[in-house]
């Protein structure tokens, strides 16, 4: 008997909680890079330098009263609990970018976010301000979306974490995070976008009601 289970099995589209309604088309889908992912919202290479500097200012200090291999023996605890962290994190990592789903499409940007909390953003590009891009010098980098504000929605910046543009707590910007290739991923969001802002909304009136002859 297998044990392999696909927690998202039931989702009509990958990455989606519904059917793409008539005339809507998915552009691109991907996923962040796990390793990238770690090293920027998870601030991997801080910590492990953190842990080796502990090891490094022990072991030098205690090689006043002691040699230099006792004490880096005695030190190498904060190796062992910094290598233990670091695992944590990269597990961490390892599952954020397993549940995460980006999405674009020819309306909307779509993200389905969450290892523990799963949850579904749907962010049609008319509630789109302007989208940021950064890129990393290995060409993956992160899009941040800024909402309009006319409806008065904010988005929960821990709910939310760590798919949302670094310490914008005020007003959350959800982001595509640790995007390998993310100028190919932009150019396809910017031309999407332009071509669904700028289509006419037309729509139908009710027809009149013929007036009844006295």
């Amino acid at each position: 008997m297998s044990h392999d289970h696909d927690d998202f099995a039931t989702e009509p589209v990958r990455g989606l909680p519904e059917e793409l309604p008539p005339g809507e088309e998915i552009l691109w889908q991907g996923q962040p890079s796990w390793w990238q992912l770690a090293c920027e919202s998870l601030n991997f290479w801080w910590v492990a330098g953190y842990f080796t500097f502990l090891f490094a200012w022990r072991t030098i200090g205690g090689a006043a009263t002691e040699s230099w291999a006792d004490s880096a023996t005695a030190a190498s605890f904060f190796l062992v609990l910094g290598l233990i962290v670091c695992t944590i994190l990269v597990l961490v990592a390892l599952m954020q970018a397993k549940a995460t789903v980006y999405t674009i499409t020819n309306k909307r940007v779509a993200m389905r976010i969450g290892a523990a909390l799963t949850m579904t953003l749907n962010l049609p590009f008319k509630k789109i301000a302007n989208a940021d891009l950064g890129v990393r010098k290995n060409g993956t980098g992160t899009i941040a979306l800024e909402l309009m504000e006319d409806d008065g929605a904010r988005l929960s910046y821990i709910l939310t974490w760590p798919h949302v543009r670094p310490w914008k707590m005020k007003q959350t910007q959800p982001a595509l995070r640790c995007i390998p290739d993310v100028r190919k991923v932009a150019a396809i969001l910017a031309e999407a976008a332009e071509t669904a802002v700028s289509e006419p909304v037309i729509e139908r009136a009710p027809a009149h009601q013929p007036v009844a002859a006295e």
